[in-house]
């Protein structure tokens, strides 16, 4: 494999699609996008401004896992987007691949609250942010193998930033 499967990872509206997108493009790999594995009920629930719980993201950490341990299993190079907001929700993802790196997108709640207010035709609502954050625990650099990049940068200087960082873990 050219570079390890990475997640890009964050609570809504931090740029996670965006960056990922230009990465895979960057890196050739596959872009496996998680809103794609919510069931239609999960949708419905975000739409209508409710919070997922635990048991609602079970199957979809789980289908997620699946994908990875299949692709990993071809030698597919995949770049993933999920929220990953608990070390739980990150640690189910390893049980599809055990070497799997995470790029946590990290920014300020008004930058969050400015990009979700601007953001047109997705089914998460702005008002889900607060309880995206509350849930947020935020991933160890070291023990959880995860880069923390600014939001604040381009996605073109994320990608820069996270291509320089993986070559450390190929």
């Amino acid at each position: 494999m050219a570079h390890p499967n990475v997640v890009f990872m964050g609570v809504c509206g931090c740029g996670k699609s965006t960056v990922a997108e230009l990465y895979a493009r960057r890196t050739g790999a596959t872009l496996v996008e998680a809103d794609a594995f919510h069931p239609p009920a999960n949708i419905a629930k975000m739409s209508a401004g409710t919070p997922l719980t635990d048991a609602d993201r079970a199957g979809w950490l789980a289908a997620m896992a699946d994908r990875l341990a299949a692709g990993k299993a071809r030698g597919e190079a995949m770049v993933l987007t999920c929220s990953a907001l608990k070390k739980a929700y990150r640690d189910r993802l390893r049980q599809g691949d055990p070497d799997l790196s995470f790029v946590f997108l990290d920014g300020s709640r008004e930058l969050l609250q400015a990009r979700m207010d601007a953001r047109k035709g997705h089914f998460m609502p702005p008002g889900l942010l607060g309880s995206q954050l509350a849930s947020l625990e935020r991933p160890d650099p070291v023990a959880e193998k995860c880069l923390h990049v600014s939001i604040t940068l381009t996605p073109e200087q994320i990608c820069e930033t996270v291509a320089l960082a993986m070559r450390r873990f190929a």
